[in-house]
C-alpha cells in the first residue's frame, strides 16, 4: 500500500533493496573562519565518508564555505558535529545551519572551479601549516635559550664543584704523603734498632763464649 501525506521539508522517505524506510534529513551549512586554502574541504569530504553522509562542499567568493549534507539522523548529526572541529591549520569561527530538502545525491563530493582552485587550494594548506611549524620552532627556539642558559648555569656548578674536589684531594694528598713519610721514618728507625740490638746480642754471646772457655776444667 502507497503511503500518503506531505513530507516534512527538511526530510524524506528512504527505501532501497527492500530494507526498512529511514528518515534522511538535509542540512545547508555555512562555515566561517579560516577555511580556505587549509585543506579544511578535504577534512570535510573525510568526515562525511567516514559518517555516511551525501552531499557537497564549496568555497564561497565571501572566504566561506558552503556544504549541503544529507544522511540518517544520527549519522547527520555526528558529521554537523566534526566539521566544527578541524585539525590545524583551519579554524572554525562561525557555523550557520539551515533545513533543507533532501535530494538524490548517494556521495559527498567537493565541488572546485578547476584545477587552479585546487592548485591554490593545496599550496594554501601548504603555506598555512609551514606557518604553524615555524612559529612552533620559534617556541623550541626559545625553549632552547633556557636549557642552554640552564645549562650554563649547570657548567658553572660544575666547574665550582670540580675546584672544591680537587682543593680537597690536595690536602688529602698532602696528609697521606706526611703519614707515608712517618711510616718510612719509624721503619728506618726500627730497621736501626733491630740492627743495634743484634749486634749487642752477638757481642753478649760473644762475651759469654769466651767466659765459658775460662772456666777450668773437670777432669
Amino acid at each position: 500500500m502507497r503511503e500518503t501525506g506531505a513530507l516534512p521539508p527538511e526530510g524524506r522517505l528512504s527505501r532501497e533493496g527492500g530494507l526498512p524506510r529511514v528518515m534522511l534529513r538535509a542540512k545547508v551549512v555555512t562555515v566561517r573562519g579560516r577555511v580556505q586554502r587549509v585543506g579544511y574541504r578535504r577534512y570535510v569530504l573525510d568526515a562525511a565518508q567516514e559518517e555516511g553522509v551525501a552531499g557537497y562542499v564549496r568555497n564561497q567568493p565571501d572566504g566561506s564555505v558552503l556544504i549541503f549534507a544529507q544522511g540518517e539522523g544520527g549519522q547527520l548529526s555526528s558529521f554537523l558535529e566534526r566539521i566544527r572541529s578541524p585539525p590545524p591549520p583551519a579554524l572554525v569561527k562561525e557555523v550557520q545551519e539551515r533545513r533543507a530538502r533532501p535530494s538524490k545525491s548517494k556521495a559527498f563530493r567537493v565541488m572546485s572551479k578547476g584545477l587552479a582552485e585546487e592548485i591554490q587550494e593545496g599550496f594554501g594548506a601548504m603555506q598555512a601549516e609551514f606557518r604553524d611549524y615555524r612559529s612552533e620552532f620559534r617556541d623550541y627556539r626559545s625553549e632552547f635559550r633556557d636549557y642552554r642558559g640552564e645549562f650554563r648555569g649547570f657548567a658553572s656548578r660544575t666547574d665550582g664543584s670540580f675546584a672544591t674536589m680537587n682543593q680537597k684531594y690536595g690536602e688529602i694528598s698532602e696528609k697521606l704523603s706526611a703519614i707515608m713519610a712517618q711510616l718510612a721514618d719509624q721503619l728506618q728507625s726500627m730497621r736501626a734498632d733491630a740492627k743495634e740490638t743484634s749486634m749487642t746480642l752477638n757481642e753478649s754471646l760473644k762475651l759469654l763464649k769466651e767466659a765459658v772457655e775460662r772456666l777450668p776444667k773437670q777432669n
